[in-house]
């Protein structure tokens, strides 16, 4: 016989198997707002975790006291081949780290690396940090397949930056038949390893596991070319201080590319033009080539687990 209503209303509740979760591509769909708005520690993502705030403190410390003085060169898109070739045969000058590209879609990325010198510009061990929209991973995935790439380099992590809407000054623009229903606005960096380099064993070379693999655009971000995260990601992990940053695009005066300490910036609106090959190897010989290990950073800084060894 079927229950009667009282009998319903007397049975216990019970919970609900599912949990609770917040739906923004139903609150996108209704109201406009992309999902990455919505994400509460965006502009800090270290809020919670003091031992990790304190050991990007310390971090920030360190980088600052071994670093160059801001260098800009200021330089056509055709020009930035020669110079290069120029400052490595005729100056003897290399970089452990070098980035290439930004957060603007008419960049010449493809082009410029098939001619870069990158076999005698990035040392051994040296890192590559390549940032390109998602339209280009397809000709940065061809680069890397390349013959005389793959032999030089290995790609080994992978960095988003997502901005939080279309008005945002780093959102990629899209082509003319581009009418998918997901739209790709996301940027990439590979970054890429020439020699080798363990983090088990290389603490003095890399430090790994500092910085998150994904940044959301903040109102701090907006007020430069290149974000300030883009440089942060690179000194945070590798501990070299000679450091190239190969801007091929023109970014316009409304937005400039500034310089920053510790680093050598190419671009054809970097605001200031003052590099100098002679003082620069000065100041790599008084600072190092790699920032100086503390107890402090050691023991706060994320380290890989050590394997035990099979006992018999």
């Amino acid at each position: 016989m079927p229950e009667s209503s009282e009998c319903k209303k007397s049975l216990p509740l019970r919970p609900s198997r599912t949990a609770p979760v917040n739906d923004y591509s139903n609150y996108h769909v209704h109201s406009g707002s992309l999902p990455q708005k919505q994400v509460k520690n965006a502009d800090n993502q270290l809020d919670g975790y003091p031992k990790l705030q304190k050991l990007f403190k310390l971090k920030e410390h360190q980088i600052s006291e071994h670093a160059t003085a801001p260098y800009g060169c200021r330089i056509s898109i055709d020009e930035m081949i020669p110079t290069l070739n120029s400052w490595i045969h005729r100056n003897h000058i290399v970089f452990d780290v070098v980035m290439i590209g930004c957060l603007t879609d008419n960049q010449f990325i493809y082009p410029l690396l098939t001619q870069l010198p990158i076999d005698r510009l990035i040392s051994k061990p040296g890192f590559l940090f390549i940032w390109g929209s998602a339209r280009k991973i397809s000709e940065l995935t061809k680069l890397l397949q390349n013959q005389n790439w793959a032999k030089k380099f290995r790609k080994s992590e992978e960095l988003v930056f997502i901005p939080v809407d279309r008005n945002s000054p780093f959102y990629p623009g899209l082509d003319h038949d581009d009418e998918s229903l997901f739209e790709r606005m996301q940027w990439h960096c590979w970054m890429c390893i020439t020699g080798t380099v363990r983090r088990s064993t290389d603490g003095h070379l890399i430090h790994c596991n500092i910085d998150t693999d994904l940044a959301i655009e903040t109102k701090d971000t907006q007020k430069t070319a290149v974000p300030v995260h883009l440089y942060k990601v690179a000194e945070n992990f590798s501990t070299a201080t000679r450091r190239l940053h190969i801007i091929p695009a023109r970014t316009g005066k409304e937005i400039p590319v500034k310089v920053r300490p510790g680093w050598v910036i190419m671009s054809p609106d970097i605001l200031l033009n003052n590099f100098d090959c002679d003082r620069y190897k000065e100041e790599i010989n008084r600072i190092g080539l790699n920032l100086t290990t503390g107890p402090d950073i050691e023991a706060l800084r994320p380290k890989s687990p050590i394997q035990k060894k099979n006992q018999c």
